[in-house]
């Protein structure tokens, strides 16, 4: 699942930037996240040659300039610089680029340990393949932690304990809580949202995208952090 939640380089808005981990567990979950974000490629994916090179599934490419680019690279090299541990850097030898590639707008993906709070990638999200862990003891740090920023699309919370979730899921800060699974925009069915700063707007589809720019049931108004529409007749 680990490589998966890097597709696009982690550029869009249903992105998991941070993890927020119980610090007992923490030698469990990198047990399981290094080996699988190591695995992770980037490049040009006309630089691969052969169908069995086993680059020749490539996980992502660029960002989107190379602006951004250094922006992701100075917030890094900023956040290491007051305190945080950097526990995965790509290799650029492990990238595949064509010769005389222009590579200034390609990021390694990068995961840091509890960056400081000053630092912009404790509480925004970088929109870059930008990791963050952060350790948490009790319940009330673990909220803290999810709810850093100033509301969020899309959350996750992993437990075994049906009961525990469904205890700490509604104080989350985020439009869809999934337990133990990665949401998304979901199906054309499904009403999606913002929460305070999120993204501000709905992806919906069929009845709900009607529902959205029209006059509904008398009262009614979607959840979420919607503009105001215009009521069409």
């Amino acid at each position: 699942m680990i490589p998966k939640l890097f597709d696009y380089g982690k550029q869009r808005c249903t992105a998991y930037p941070r993890f927020v981990v119980q610090r007992h567990l923490f030698d469990a979950f990198l047990a399981a996240y290094l080996p699988a974000v190591r695995t992770l490629r980037l490049g040009h994916p006309l630089a691969v040659e052969k169908p069995d090179d086993p680059y020749a599934e490539l996980d992502f490419g660029p960002v989107i300039n190379a602006a951004k680019a250094k922006e992701l690279q100075d917030q890094v090299a900023e956040a290491i610089e007051r305190g945080a541990v950097p526990l995965h850097r790509g290799s650029p030898a492990d990238a595949r680029f064509l010769d005389g590639q222009d590579t200034s707008a390609y990021v390694q993906p990068v995961t840091l340990l509890n960056p400081p709070s000053s630092s912009p990638l404790h509480h925004a999200e970088p929109f870059g393949p930008v990791d963050t862990i952060v350790l948490v003891d009790t319940e009330a740090e673990l909220l803290a932690a999810m709810n850093a920023s100033n509301g969020a699309l899309v959350a996750t919370l992993s437990t075994d304990d049906r009961a525990t979730y469904e205890r700490l899921a509604p104080h989350i800060r985020a439009f869809k809580v999934g337990h133990g699974r990665p949401r998304s925009r979901g199906d054309r069915d499904e009403l999606f949202g913002g929460h305070g700063a999120s993204w501000r707007g709905a992806f919906v589809g069929g009845e709900l995208l009607v529902r959205a720019v029209t006059r509904g049931p008398a009262g009614e108004r979607l959840p979420g952090n919607f503009p105001e529409y215009q009521l069409l007749p």
